[in-house]
């Protein structure tokens, strides 16, 4: 199955926010997620606004397809925290190019969704929207490598 292909075609694009790709310091940003494909109309967003959250699924459309990482290395190159594989990443270094981001909805606005902390830049083509469901959320203890929350302390 590791030669299976299929196509997605981006049924958003970001507007807005920021328009080159950082580490840190997306907390305060709003942009916009304007549903710019044709076979979607108002319906396709009626209810939306009772969620206080979505999850996007996007592709990291800046990133370098030559700069892959696919074994061990330290995030963000800081040799005092160790080397993981690239599943131990949340990085754009990957293979298909695709992130996951949780926003917060602000408002719906025709096709146009007003979000607030996404971690995706002006012009990302976005693959899917859904709401947040608290009851997808992690079960059980949560626990997370510590350099993990020591590179995140400004993300938001």
């Amino acid at each position: 199955m590791a030669d299976e292909v299929f196509e997605v075609v981006p049924v958003a694009h970001v507007v807005g926010g920021r328009s080159e790709p950082t580490d840190d310091h997306w907390g305060g940003s709003e942009a916009i997620i304007r549903i710019d494909d044709p076979r979607f109309t108002e319906e396709s967003v009626q209810g939306l606004e009772a969620f206080s959250h979505l999850e996007i699924v996007f592709r990291f459309h800046l990133t370098d397809q030559a700069d892959l990482h696919f074994g061990a290395r330290s995030a963000r190159d800081n040799p005092e925290w160790p080397k993981v594989g690239i599943f131990g990443h949340r990085n754009m270094r990957r293979i298909n190019w695709l992130g996951v981001s949780r926003t917060r909805l602000l408002r719906v606005d025709g096709l146009d969704l007003h979000v607030a902390e996404l971690d995706a830049v002006d012009g990302t083509p976005v693959l899917d929207i859904k709401p947040w469901f608290a009851e997808f959320g992690p079960r059980g203890e949560v626990r997370q490598a510590s350099w993990s929350t020591e590179m995140l302390k400004d993300y938001f």
